[in-house]
């Protein structure tokens, strides 16, 4: 089996897409937001790879072509944005202060952690930029000498669970302006929340694109001086 990926450049995309419309399919049957299809996807390809006992950097290399697409999909998000631009113009004082206290909020609970379980300063970087989208937070945390590897799986968890609870907390706190619930749901959790708040409604999913490209700003600056204090 490990042959066979070795020498297919796609075969990772086709398992990877495989696994994820299943999740897809088991959502839409059961109906439930804890049966998130990324989530899914994942358990499944791991299984796979332990089961076919196949590694993890050959399953990588056939399924490259996946993460060459992040970054076009992540700007693509701008589409519905520039479609509730009038709406950005109209909150624009709000949508600033609420992604700053949302990236705020982020790196100061990490910063708490830190100190409560005495992270090394490694570990500290690792976890700070988890609010953002992959591509950014990868690269901070390269940059400022974390594990890129734990960085991306820390990423990938937060958007999930933002994903799962953003409805339900919604509800909850009986917050029910759409831009108040994109902001929140983009801030906290990035691409994969995102795709939820399209779920919602299409002012919460341009309000969440838009807290993705900010809160990715804002973290860039404040990581900096966030890593001064641990």
């Amino acid at each position: 089996m490990n042959a066979l990926f070795e020498a297919s450049s796609y075969i990772g995309v086709v398992l990877s897409l495989l696994a994820y419309f299943i999740g897809l399919a088991l959502k839409k049957h059961f109906r439930s937001s804890f049966l998130n299809p990324l989530l899914i996807a994942i358990v499944l390809v791991i299984i796979f790879l332990l089961f076919g006992k196949i590694d993890y950097d050959t399953y990588n290399a056939s399924a490259k072509v996946l993460s060459w697409l992040l970054t076009p999909a992540t700007v693509a998000l701008a589409i519905p944005l520039y479609q509730q631009l009038d709406k950005l113009l109209k909150y624009r004082r709000a949508i600033l202060v609420s992604i700053l206290t949302g990236c705020l909020t982020s790196l100061t609970s990490v910063l708490l952690f830190a100190l409560a379980f005495r992270f090394t300063h490694s570990q500290y970087v690792t976890f700070l930029p988890k609010s953002i989208t992959t591509a950014i937070g990868m690269a901070l945390s390269e940059e400022m000498g974390g594990n890129t590897a734990i960085t991306v799986a820390i990423i990938i968890l937060t958007g999930i669970l933002g994903n799962v609870v953003a409805e339900a907390l919604s509800k909850l706190f009986r917050i029910d302006d759409p831009v108040a619930r994109g902001l929140a749901i983009g801030t906290c959790s990035h691409a994969i929340g995102t795709s939820k708040a399209y779920e919602i409604g299409e002012i919460e999913g341009a309000m969440s694109s838009l807290a993705i490209a900010l809160s990715g700003i804002f973290t860039v600056i404040l990581m900096n001086i966030y890593v001064l204090f641990y």
